[in-house]
């Protein structure tokens, strides 16, 4: 079990965080199964409440779910190049910090990233990583 996060945007603000993201335009979301991996590249849906799940709304056809944000423990921040490009992604993780899922920064047509996306994101990122030297 992991010690309370600093470095993360805590689960309590995954809604918040899921319905800024639906906004976002083009993301990448990824769910790693059980050896497999799945993945979805459109706008992420908005979503509402009900029956203890966050559901997901999307247009017919498209990226549909139900999510349980209980069990997201926190949100953690990954910035890391992946196969030699620039790669930014919202990690949400359970208490055992195993992820549940991923939401990577979208690309434009050229596969650059989506600009305005990794300001948004570095900007969410500042603001925890301040937050967290205040705590400390």
């Amino acid at each position: 079990m992991s010690e309370t996060r600093t470095d993360c945007i805590p689960g309590s603000q995954a809604k918040m965080l899921l319905m800024e993201i639906a906004d976002w335009e083009w993301v990448t979301t990824i769910v790693l199964h059980a050896g497999s991996v799945f993945e979805f590249k459109g706008p992420f849906p908005t979503g509402s409440e009900g029956h203890g799940f966050y559901n997901l709304q999307g247009e017919m056809p498209g990226f549909h779910g139900h999510l349980n944000l209980e069990l997201v423990s926190h949100i953690r921040f990954q910035d890391k190049p992946h196969r030699g490009r620039e790669s930014y992604a919202f990690v949400f993780e359970n208490a055992d910090d195993e992820v549940i899922f991923k939401v990577f920064l979208g690309r434009d047509e050229s596969g650059e990233l989506i600009a305005s996306q990794v300001r948004q994101f570095s900007a969410l990122q500042l603001q925890y990583q301040q937050g967290a030297k205040h705590e400390q």
